[in-house]
């Protein structure tokens, strides 16, 4: 057994792990800004605000960062390089689409000083469901999908260590 094929189980757990905390986040933080409402008082706003700017900085982001960083990492060591990892890579980067989103509106909450009313938390939750229960599938699933047009080199290993030994075409 290689060392890669001895690490790969302990990364997939980290990935999991990451992925979990980044989702229950993803979930929680639109609930919370929900609850960005000046007329609750200043002092319970303020707390509501430092709680989702925090959860957001010190949990939610690099949960996000180390998440895709052992995807990526589980990508290369397993040469998973196929149709279905491509689509399960566009549904993450609609999660990414939606963690940007969350952190465009606490910014907005905070810099307009309760002008900005954030919207309620049910459609991003159903866009997170969506992309979930999409990855969900196509992960367990593995399905044989149909080959998309793409390059060939996007689809295989070109056998060279990056970023030094990518050979020329």
């Amino acid at each position: 057994m290689t060392w890669a094929e001895a690490v790969v189980p302990h990364l997939k757990v980290l990935h999991i792990g990451f992925l979990s905390l980044w989702v229950a986040g993803l979930v929680a933080l639109p609930r919370m800004l929900a609850r960005h409402d000046p007329a609750i008082g200043q002092a319970d706003f303020a707390r509501i605000r430092h709680a989702t700017h925090y959860g957001y900085v010190w949990a939610v982001t690099p949960a996000a960062v180390l998440a895709i960083a052992s995807g990526t990492a589980l990508i290369f060591l397993r040469e998973v390089f196929t149709a279905w990892m491509l689509a399960k890579l566009v549904l993450v980067a609609g999660l990414v689409a939606l963690h940007a989103w969350v952190g465009h509106t606490l910014v907005q909450v905070a810099e307009t000083e309760g002008r900005h009313e954030p919207p309620g938390p049910l459609l991003p939750l159903l866009v997170l469901l969506a992309a979930v229960l999409g990855i969900l599938v196509l992960v367990l699933a593995k399905p044989e999908l149909a080959e998309v047009p793409l390059p060939r080199w996007l689809l295989e290993p070109v056998g060279g260590q990056l970023p030094f030994d990518v050979p020329r075409r």
